[in-house]
């Protein structure tokens, strides 16, 4: 099995919106069977949902090389139909998605960064404000936990419990993968 969690607090700047005040608090979005939390500005949530689902980018999550491919279909449609701003540091190799998330399908448990890179794990990742603290607490529990969801759960807890950007409620999706991942 794999599984993701994420805390259901949105901010800006010093401003916290909680989940009881959001309508849309769930950080997960789902494309397909792929499960994705996109972490950075909160303006990522709406461009995705469009965009992910977007027939000339024909999202495809399922493996690390399609979505190598699937984000480079991405980029232009971000930046022409979006406005997205590809400017980020003078000595970047390449124009910046600005976009990082972490993803899980039956293939396995995946992440991607702004400047297209995809990696696959073999265990556990996080990404976001409260990332160290989930990836410290997943190290800790990894062998003493039975199941994916206890172990993102734990890491996602920590995060809400010590990061400022991060709170309780959390979200979750589990997939059970195929014998192959």
């Amino acid at each position: 099995m794999a599984c993701i969690a994420a805390d259901t607090l949105t901010t800006f700047g010093d401003i916290r919106l909680g989940p009881q005040l959001d309508r849309h608090p769930n950080k997960i979005q789902t494309f397909g069977k792929t499960h994705m939390g996109i972490v950075g500005s909160a303006a990522h949530t709406l461009v995705a949902e469009r965009a992910f689902n977007d027939k000339e980018v024909k999202a495809d999550f399922s493996t690390r090389d399609n979505a190598f491919d699937t984000l480079i279909r991405l980029h232009p449609v971000l930046k022409e139909r979006y406005f997205l701003n590809s400017k980020d540091a003078e000595d970047d190799p390449y124009e910046t998605s600005q976009i990082d998330a972490v993803f899980i399908n039956k293939n396995g448990i995946f992440a991607l960064y702004s400047l297209r890179e995809v990696y696959e794990y073999t265990s556990y990742w996080a990404v976001g404000s409260g990332a160290c603290y989930a990836l410290g607490a997943m190290h800790a529990v990894y062998d003493k936990y039975k199941t994916a969801k206890d172990i993102a759960k734990a890491g996602a807890e920590a995060g809400a419990e010590f990061d400022t950007s991060s709170h309780l409620p959390l979200t979750i999706q589990t997939v059970k993968l195929s014998p192959d991942a």
